[in-house]
């Protein structure tokens, strides 16, 4: 589940909240308890991705790519590096 972050314009405090995507927004501070302006914030995902994958494969380009099977690169003239 994802986590939403809010600001509560009362007691000037942000907060946040594990809430499933379909759940309503906060309407009541964690922090002083009123249920009264309470923002829901834009913030970014926090997730890597890592290892070989599509973004090895897909996106990279040129000397960006670093392929998991680096010990049958060819040359140049087609032959394996040894």
């Amino acid at each position: 589940m994802p986590i939403y972050e809010y600001y509560c314009e009362v007691c000037k405090s942000n907060f946040e909240l594990i809430q499933k995507i379909s759940d309503k927004p906060a309407k009541k501070c964690i922090k002083c308890n009123k249920s009264t302006k309470v923002v829901k914030l834009v913030s970014a995902p926090g997730f890597r991705l890592k290892g070989g994958g599509w973004y090895e494969t897909d996106f990279k380009s040129g000397s960006k790519k670093n392929i998991h099977d680096s010990e049958n690169k060819m040359t140049k003239t087609g032959k394996k590096e040894n």
